[in-house]
């Protein structure tokens, strides 16, 4: 008698891997009833069809974050300060060069520009900070930056429509956007985590309104707190229905909650678990090419299988990150090293998934 029993998911699994679109209903399902292993089977065969499978990249980049002056005040937030409260910071053009400056001399040319809501900011700010960066460093640098939460900010304080707050930013530097503050886009969840912080519908608009504007990026979802397992697929169909009208997400990681402050509840995420949606994420979110692995918080044990899982990415190399208390290579050779004990060929790549050497030789 055979100890493999034909299960009423793997017929999901099977038009998976025919090339039909499973529903949300599908991924549901996985998550709550599917085998973990055959989750991982097959989002490591569809990962195939979508990279090389003997590959994995990585990226380098120094994350800036500008200012921690916040009047947002995410329950799960350490990094903050009250805007009245005269402990934080916000930097100036000088400091941020000067913070920049020894990552680019070693060929980093990859900036994450991140910070607070401060309302003390004026919107020529961020237009002379990223004009200032681009002058000084040359075309060269490529300049991520400002979750929707800080472009809503923008578009607020200056009147103008969104459409025309990207167009600013863009012509004074902004290279790209990333798809941050969404955590799990669910109105209930938004309540608990962060009740200041913009509805579901306005991170959709926000992140529609960068992709139309030439202004590509990164999604994410973030789980181990209260939020149910309809709550994180409903997140995927949403990131999955937007990427079907525009076609900006290059890339999507999973990431679990850190425990950061006594305001937050979290709970423990075991592996497989954690494994077991980032394999859903390969399965269910076919219209994204990339599927990146969050070192920086589950480590490098839980990362080398999320690469046999269904991830091709480890985005680290990051360099001066302050807003998690993480872990993340420092170094160019232990994130290629790693990569090659877990068994592929390390790939250097730019923002954009383009080849370093050839990101450099199109610059």
């Amino acid at each position: 008698m055979s100890i493999f029993k034909s299960e009423p998911t793997d017929e999901i699994l099977e038009r998976a891997l025919n090339g039909e679109r499973i529903s949300a209903q599908d991924a549901l399902k996985l998550y709550r009833d599917a085998d973990f292993l055959k989750i991982q089977a097959a989002a490591r065969e569809l990962r195939s069809r979508k990279v090389s499978s003997s590959q994995a990249s990585y990226t380098m980049f120094h994350v800036i974050n500008y200012t921690n002056y916040c009047n947002v005040e995410c329950s799960f937030c350490s990094f903050m300060e009250e805007t009245q409260s005269g402990k934080g910071y916000t930097l100036t053009l000088e400091e941020i060069i000067e913070k920049m400056k020894p990552s680019f001399d070693q060929g980093v040319h990859q900036m994450f520009l991140q910070g607070g809501v401060n309302p003390d900011l004026p919107f020529h700010y961020y237009t002379d900070v990223l004009k200032g960066i681009k002058n000084h460093f040359g075309p060269s640098l490529h300049i991520r930056g400002f979750s929707p939460v800080e472009l809503l900010f923008m578009e607020e304080i200056t009147g103008m429509d969104l459409s025309g707050v990207l167009r600013n930013l863009k012509e004074a530097g902004l290279d790209s956007v990333p798809g941050a503050g969404a955590e799990i886009l669910t109105e209930r969840m938004r309540q608990i985590l962060s009740p200041k912080k913009s509805v579901v519908e306005e991170w959709v608009r926000v992140m529609e309104a960068c992709h139309r504007e030439g202004l590509p990026g990164s999604a994410n979802v973030v789980f181990g707190s209260e939020e149910t397992q309809e709550e994180v697929v409903d997140h995927l169909n949403l990131v999955r229905e937007l990427q079907d009208r525009t076609g900006g997400f290059l890339s999507f990681v999973p990431w679990t909650f850190q425990q950061q402050t006594k305001r937050f509840k979290t709970r423990g995420v075991p592996a497989h678990e954690y494994l077991k949606v980032l394999g859903i994420c390969r399965i269910f979110l076919d219209n994204i090419d990339h599927i990146e692995t969050s070192l920086m918080v589950l480590g490098p044990g839980v990362g080398e299988i999320a690469l046999h899982s269904g991830a091709d990415d480890i985005s680290s190399v990051v360099i001066e990150e302050n807003v998690l208390r993480s872990y993340s290579f420092r170094s160019e050779e232990k994130a290629r090293k790693f990569i090659e004990e877990a068994g592929f060929q390390p790939v250097r790549r730019d923002f954009l998934y383009r080849p370093a050497e050839l990101a450099s030789n199109r610059t």
